[in-house]
């Protein structure tokens, strides 16, 4: 299964928007994604990727398809970091809810402009499970 890339960068933009608003004017604007991103997880929808198929104009599959489940890995990385990021921003540890929150920009942000840093989490990890896998059977 696949994502249409135009939808993909709109979920990357959705959250660059809502963490800078978060960061400048207040934190409460990281709920916006934290929540999107926990009713993506649980219902495997994502509400800002079915909006943005309204705005599509030509058929889904014309255009260049991004994996569903390295989305859906990329969205738990975010939510469990805005998650750690209010949590830290709700106890009064500001240093780290900034941390955390520049975390999910700087991810977000970076895969806008080509660079997917999940994608390299998720291929390493796959890796070395290959790798574990291979040498338990040796």
């Amino acid at each position: 299964m696949s994502i249409p890339k135009p939808l993909v960068q709109l979920n990357q933009a959705f959250i660059v928007l809502t963490v800078i608003l978060g960061l400048l004017l207040h934190y409460t604007w990281l709920w916006v994604p934290f929540i999107v991103g926990v009713v993506t997880l649980i219902s495997k929808n994502n509400p800002v990727i079915k909006l943005g198929q309204n705005f599509l104009r030509k058929p889904l599959n014309s255009y260049t398809p991004e994996d569903a489940d390295q989305q859906r890995f990329n969205q738990w990385i975010a939510t469990i970091c805005l998650g750690l990021a209010l949590v830290f921003f709700t106890t009064g540890i500001e240093f780290l809810g900034i941390a955390f929150s520049l975390m999910v920009l700087g991810a977000a942000g970076i895969a806008l402009m080509g660079y997917c840093i999940g994608c390299t989490i998720r291929y390493r990890y796959m890796m070395w499970k290959n790798r574990r896998l291979k040498a338990q059977r040796s």
